[in-house]
């Protein structure tokens, strides 16, 4: 997992909260947290994926930063080579193999063969990408809420509420867990919930 100085972060001490917001400010907020002694592990988790981040505390905090900046700087991304095609547009010519029925289809429909061919790419890819942010967004309360939250009590009956959609079974089973980790977990489950809603 890729994470840049503009991820958003968690850190976690134990199960209190220490900060929340961009990499350089949690990646500071915990190494204070480290030199002045944590209760339980310290855990630094990416917001959109629930990963953890690896950050080398070692040194002053300058040094955390600057060996922040190093791991997570991204190479700009070379510029494609133009094919053939209309260029200003980057549309590429490929060859594309279709039944007769398929080719009749498509050159009865409004713009030609081409331009329908292109609609419903884009029409897959947005029903698709609906279908990808909720798997995402569910793997990412399921991942936090197992590293985090896997020895506290009614765990295995929170995960199954969750992976079920029962809200209020949900609420009541994490009721008494810590506050910083439910209030956390809670966004996560929400936003998990949400996406999938919307991906019918």
């Amino acid at each position: 997992m890729t994470h840049t100085l503009h991820s958003g972060c968690t850190a976690f001490d134990g199960h209190r909260l220490i900060a929340s917001g961009p990499l350089p400010e949690v990646a500071l907020a915990a190494k204070q947290a480290l030199d002045a002694g944590t209760q339980g592990p310290l855990l630094v988790f990416d917001d959109a994926t629930s990963e953890p981040v690896e950050i080398d505390f070692r040194g002053s905090p300058k040094q955390v930063l600057a060996r922040l900046a190093r791991t997570t700087a991204t190479p700009a991304p070379a510029a494609a080579p133009r094919g053939r095609g209309r260029p200003k547009l980057g549309v590429t010519a490929r060859e594309v193999t279709l039944l007769p029925r398929h080719w009749d289809w498509l050159n009865q429909q409004p713009g030609g063969a081409s331009a329908t061919l292109r609609r419903l790419v884009e029409e897959a890819r947005r029903a698709g990408g609906t279908r990808e942010q909720a798997r995402l967004a569910s793997e990412s309360a399921d991942r936090f809420m197992r590293v985090i939250a896997g020895d506290l009590p009614h765990y295995e009956e929170a995960s199954r509420a969750f992976w079920r959609g029962n809200r209020k079974d949900f609420a009541s089973r994490i009721e008494k867990w810590p506050v910083d980790v439910r209030n956390h977990l809670l966004g996560l489950v929400t936003r998990a919930w949400d996406a999938m809603t919307a991906a019918g």
